[in-house]
């Protein structure tokens, strides 16, 4: 059994997979609670459903393409099934890297986007930085940026563990000027990702199953 919280089908948003057509699903519960949290509606809302019933429904949209996220997927561990199942499909597990990776084999065309949590998150110390080990370089670490400090953090965190991966820097949505971050990056010469959330851009911010 999962406990899910929404199953969709949308464009993706935000990441490497940005613009294509993607199948949502979300699992409820988190371990972490992030100031700029903007699902927090799936910390305790959600239906079990059997594993046979989230297939049958994320098959059921043709696209091969699958996003898992939360909350945080990874406090369920039967997604190892799910992730068995699904081995042909390309799935982008979305994780606040809190929790081990190591025990979450993933297969050829299965990917993490780890979410370091920086300062203005309130979370920063929850950060399971023994995961840098273990990015492939098809993996994704996203950074969410809220201010100069956190910039600052991060450039300095990356520069201690990171070894591979793809690095994407997020603004928080309202809370920082994008361009600055922008600003800051080619200052610094940083060679990452920028990306803005094309879902808050097409949809109301608040808007849910977009």
């Amino acid at each position: 059994m999962l406990k899910v919280n929404e199953i969709f089908l949308s464009i993706q948003g935000e990441g490497i997979s940005t613009g294509y057509p993607t199948v949502f699903l979300r699992l409820s519960g988190c371990n972490l609670r992030c100031l700029y949290c903007d699902t927090s509606y799936s910390y305790e809302d959600g239906e079990e459903m059997t594993m046979e019933e989230v297939l049958e429904k994320v098959t059921s949209y043709g696209y091969k393409r699958v996003c898992l996220t939360g909350g945080e997927p990874l406090l369920q561990q039967e997604i190892k099934t799910l992730l068995t199942a699904l081995k042909e499909y390309e799935i982008n597990i979305e994780t606040n890297g809190s929790v081990d990776i190591r025990l979450f084999p993933l297969g050829e065309k299965h990917r993490f986007t780890m979410d370091i949590k920086t300062p203005s998150s309130g979370e920063a110390e929850n950060n399971c930085l023994s995961n840098f080990k273990y990015l492939r370089e098809n993996d994704e670490i996203k950074i969410v940026i809220g201010d100069h400090q956190d910039y600052l953090w991060a450039k300095d965190l990356l520069r201690q563990h990171y070894e591979q991966g793809i690095i994407t820097f997020s603004p928080i949505y309202n809370r920082v000027d994008p361009k600055k971050i922008v600003q800051w990056m080619l200052e610094d010469g940083i060679d990452a990702r920028f990306q803005l959330q094309l879902h808050k851009i097409l949809w109301d911010p608040e808007e849910r199953g977009v």
